[in-house]
């Protein structure tokens, strides 16, 4: 009896493991319009300008407040982008505040990304927003989509990053009810997803260790910018 118990939890687990990982589903249709501009040679070609709108860590805040820009996400996407289209004038545009959350980041979205006339905004505040709760960090995010929906503007919403303070692979931790309310608003209003929180839990699930992803206990090191960086590449 206590092996068909233990059998019933192993694929009991299996089956929760599965879901984690099929959470975010890739609409390939959803960036087909910037993909075109991106595939497009000169003279027919424009500039694509990507926002990268949040916090310290699409900043590039390292260890003792070093700013290493050409090491996090943006720019890594950047790099990345153009091994993939070699003819695409792309401007990635970083609109990032250290310390910031989603209410502050709302209150200067229409002035500090909307007039810059972007093709894709990416939004990433949830390390900063558990202050805040998750109650008005919503509003703030709802409001920022609503927004660029009117616009027009394709938008991807991104989940945490780590705080090693924080066991990411606990139960109800306060970085995975963040992670799971951007996954509902994108599924709301059928925008874009990158999951990152996803591939660093199963780092830990898989015996990894997050610290060598970090450079400082809640900031990236390029190996961790790196993970990031490729799960926005799924959508381009």
């Amino acid at each position: 009896m206590k092996y068909k118990i233990f059998y019933l939890f192993i694929i009991l687990l299996s089956i929760a493991n599965f879901s984690i990982a099929q959470n975010v589903t890739i609409d390939t249709t959803y960036l087909s319009n910037v993909r075109k501009e991106l595939r497009a040679i000169w003279p027919n070609n424009r500039t694509v300008n990507i926002v990268f709108h949040g916090h310290s860590v699409p900043a590039g805040y390292a260890d003792n407040h070093e700013v290493h820009t050409l090491e996090a996400y943006p720019s890594l996407v950047l790099e990345k982008l153009k091994a993939r289209y070699p003819f695409a004038p792309i401007n990635i545009i970083v609109t990032a505040i250290g310390g910031e959350n989603a209410i502050k980041g709302q209150t200067r979205f229409a002035e500090d990304v909307l007039l810059k006339k972007p093709d894709v905004i990416l939004i990433d505040y949830a390390l900063n927003d558990r202050g805040a709760g998750l109650e008005k960090s919503k509003e703030a995010w709802e409001k920022m989509i609503q927004e660029a929906i009117r616009q027009h503007v394709k938008i991807i919403l991104l989940t945490p990053s780590p705080d090693q303070r924080v066991n990411i692979t606990a139960n109800g931790n306060d970085l995975e009810q963040h992670a799971s309310q951007i996954r509902e608003l994108a599924k709301k209003y059928k925008i874009g997803i990158a999951d990152p929180f996803i591939l660093f839990q199963k780092i830990i699930k898989d015996g990894g260790k997050i610290a060598e992803y970090m450079s400082s206990v809640n900031h990236p090191n390029k190996k961790g910018h790196d993970i990031i960086a490729d799960e926005i590449m799924k959508w381009f």
